[in-house]
């Protein structure tokens, strides 16, 4: 399949000598079309790159990351290609897909729905963990070395894929993630609409839950904004410390003092997560 056809390329922006390009593709996964955004730094005209999946939260595309948290400056004197994947599905109609801001479209949650109707199109674990990294591999200077980072709803799928897949990314870390979504009202809605009622399905999208199951022990690098209006109800960072202390799991949790749930928040740190991963996909962590 050559990449003309696979790929539709919907715009290419110049950035900080690179270049930010959107492309649409059907993905059979979700049996839809999708967009995604890949940064390709200036040092992917010569040589092949490390990838830094960025995945998103509730109500976002692959577009917001872009343009609001500034990443693309130090990922272009890094050397890192980022990818930002979209949330949920798109074109669809299905029944009662777009009535709430946290369930169906904007609102996938990283997992593998297996409910209908949203079985048959919601299985956004699927896309992210094997369709669309075999789509970037294909068709992009990449070099194999993965590491993977978000925000939210979308840290909570960043923690997930990682933890769930020992050795596949050198390092992540996230922004304010839902760390135990079976036990805050967004998780709890959305496992039980795309997982049905039996909870002991949802661990396996249940970051708290897969560390006390110990299959991997891979350091967690978090910052939560001791201002986010999500912080009590929804966010719970206090639950991924007692599971990361009671079965030794490594974890460093930054409270940053005043930050809230929004870009201006990630814009302040991403600096720091994108050197962060840099030491890990440049292997000088070693």
């Amino acid at each position: 399949m050559s990449a003309d056809s696979a790929l539709t390329l919907v715009s290419a922006t110049r950035t900080f000598d690179g270049w930010l390009k959107r492309y649409k593709h059907r993905s059979q996964v979700l049996n839809c079309d999708m967009v995604f955004a890949i940064y390709l730094p200036p040092q992917a005209d010569t040589a092949a790159v490390p990838v830094l999946w960025w995945l998103s939260g509730l109500t976002c595309t692959d577009e917001n990351f872009s343009q609001k948290a500034g990443a693309h400056r130090v990922a272009a004197e890094l050397g890192i290609a980022l990818v930002c994947p979209d949330t949920s599905p798109r074109g669809l109609e299905l029944p009662g897909e777009h009535d709430s801001y946290d369930f169906g479209s904007g609102a996938g949650f990283y997992v593998n729905a297996t409910q209908a109707p949203w079985n048959r199109h919601y299985r956004m674990y699927d896309y992210v963990n094997e369709e669309l990294p075999q789509l970037v591999r294909e068709h992009f200077p990449v070099n194999g070395r993965e590491a993977i980072s978000g925000h939210s709803m979308g840290g909570h799928g960043a923690l997930v894929l990682a933890l769930r897949n020992p050795g596949r990314f050198t390092s992540v870390s996230a922004f304010a993630p839902i760390v135990a979504p079976s036990q805050c009202p967004w998780g709890e809605k959305a496992l039980a609409g795309y997982l049905g009622s039996d909870r002991e399905s949802w661990k396996a999208y249940d970051a708290c839950e897969l560390i006390a199951q110990g299959d991997s022990k891979q350091a967690l690098f978090i910052d939560q904004g001791d201002a986010d209006n999500f912080l009590q109800e929804q966010l719970k960072p206090e639950l991924l410390e007692q599971a990361c202390w009671k079965h030794k799991h490594p974890l460093v949790l930054r409270r940053q003092p005043g930050y809230d749930h929004s870009y201006f928040f990630i814009a302040s740190f991403i600096e720091e997560h994108l050197r962060y991963h840099a030491g890990y996909l440049f292997e000088t962590h070693r």
